[in-house]
């Protein structure tokens, strides 16, 4: 039976930073944050907003647009990094929101949870709820998953441009119309690392940048070499002679902290499947010289990281690798359009793949691919340090869904925010909830957070703006 999302569905808060004004005021080249990084644009949530609101808004979004009700609604799962409550799942907000809407009680039988662990844990809550629907114990109903992040860094840091907000919801069912998930190979690698992490009370995180990277890198490719086992043992894809399974992949998605990371993952990716294939000799011709190797041969990341000659060495391998034909024409099939979101929007954590997913959709419906049976790659990496890679298949009622997409009208008319305003928001100083700069309508908002020194210490009520 296949299973996989049906449709989806985005919000996006309505202020943004223009990088060119954050460039200038911290000195940096606006060059090197649209081209060097990926960014245009980031988005920032308002003072009444938070991850839930932001996923209540994705959801009734989704619903709506497909004339759902709540009983058609079996499992809700919110997955963040973005948490509002040490025990206390988001998805019991969204719920209490979606509520006013649909009615008192209208959700009481949708179950489900928070999941976290970093920006994989979406990916972690569609498997789960795939194989509820693939064991039959789902009713009948459909599941919704939504994953919903403020990407925040402090002032002044070096992971400062890399920020972003949002959320996307994801309707799962049996039989769907958009895509359908490859069965028996998703595969997944999970150690125990300090690369990016948030410890409690602390509203940024505390990151290891070039570690992180590195072992993005690293641990996306592991659990592609079990994916590609898993392929090829269960017959989804017969390789021939010459051929990589990157081959078989039409469109690959990945988590996209920014953009450019992305086309490095890809490039990454690439070196590993294509250096022991007739091809890598095209490669190495044209890049002109050989890919180079470290010294130290455990190859930890540690070990890795300390040889700075062959870190050098390797980063200008890979940007000589980047400019071949053999990458571009890669990059340009599979990955190109999945970035095109990351650039208006920013880093958005758990949501950041999916919006490259429903991005790639788009764009290669606009530039003419015919996506009916075009299978996507999903590579998800979540700090901490797990990753995920799975597959899925386009179904042939595509269109359906992918005709109707518009980036920009699904985000909404948006304002620019000065510096100031942005500094001010992001500190949480000198103004209320009800202070918003944006004047919210037809969407969930903040209007309360419970006292420290009252018995709902920590309560938080939000209403339905008309």
């Amino acid at each position: 039976m296949p299973v996989g999302i049906d449709d989806l569905a985005i919000y996006v808060p309505k202020l943004y930073v223009d990088c060119n004004d954050f460039a200038k005021a911290r000195g940096i080249d606006p060059h090197k944050l649209e081209y060097g990084i990926g960014i245009r644009k980031m988005a920032i949530v308002d003072v009444n907003q938070d991850p839930a609101c932001m996923a209540a808004n994705a959801c009734l979004k989704l619903m709506e647009k497909n004339g759902l009700q709540p009983q058609d609604i079996g499992r809700m799962y919110v997955a963040t990094e973005s948490g509002l409550d040490e025990s206390k799942a988001m998805n019991s907000f969204v719920i209490g929101m979606l509520e006013q809407v649909y009615g008192e009680g209208s959700f009481e039988h949708a179950g489900g949870i928070e999941c976290k662990f970093a920006c994989v844990s979406g990916s972690y809550a569609l498997y789960d709820n795939a194989n509820w629907i693939r064991a039959e114990e789902n009713n009948g109903k459909a599941a919704v998953v939504i994953v919903s992040d403020i990407a925040k860094y402090d002032i002044g840091s070096t992971a400062e441009y890399t920020q972003g907000a949002g959320a996307v919801a994801m309707l799962i069912k049996e039989n769907p119309r958009l895509l359908a998930f490859d069965q028996k190979v998703t595969s997944t690698i999970i150690t125990n690392e300090y690369d990016f992490y948030r410890p409690f009370g602390k509203e940024t995180p505390l990151v290891n940048g070039n570690y992180s990277n590195l072992l993005y890198l690293i641990q996306v490719r592991k659990a592609f070499d079990s994916y590609k086992e898993k392929a090829l043992r269960y017959g989804l894809i017969d390789l021939k002679d010459g051929e990589s399974i990157t081959d078989h992949i039409d469109l690959i998605s990945v988590h996209l902290p920014y953009g450019r990371m992305g086309e490095k993952a890809l490039a990454y990716l690439l070196r590993h499947e294509w250096r022991n294939l007739p091809r890598w000799k095209e490669v190495i011709r044209e890049v002109g010289i050989e890919e180079p190797t470290p010294r130290d041969p455990r190859g930890t990341i540690e070990s890795i990281l300390a040889d700075t000659e062959f870190m050098k060495a390797d980063e200008k391998f890979r940007k000589l690798f980047m400019q071949t034909a053999l990458y571009h024409e890669a990059f340009e099939k599979k990955m190109a359009s999945s970035l095109k979101a990351s650039e208006l929007i920013g880093n958005l954590y758990t949501a950041s793949m999916y919006m490259g997913f429903r991005s790639s959709l788009e764009f290669e419906y606009k530039r003419g691919t015919d996506l009916n049976g075009k299978r996507v790659g999903f590579g998800s990496y979540g700090s901490g340090s797990s990753a995920m890679v799975f597959s899925g298949v386009i179904q042939p009622s595509y269109k359906e869904i992918v005709s109707a997409m518009n980036l920009e009208e699904e985000i909404g008319t948006r304002m620019k925010v000065s510096m100031d305003e942005y500094e001010g928001l992001h500190r949480g100083i000198g103004r209320g909830l009800f202070d918003s700069i944006n004047h919210s309508n037809k969407e969930f908002v903040l209007i309360k957070i419970g006292g420290k020194l009252t018995k709902k210490a920590g309560l938080r009520e939000y209403v339905y703006t008309t």
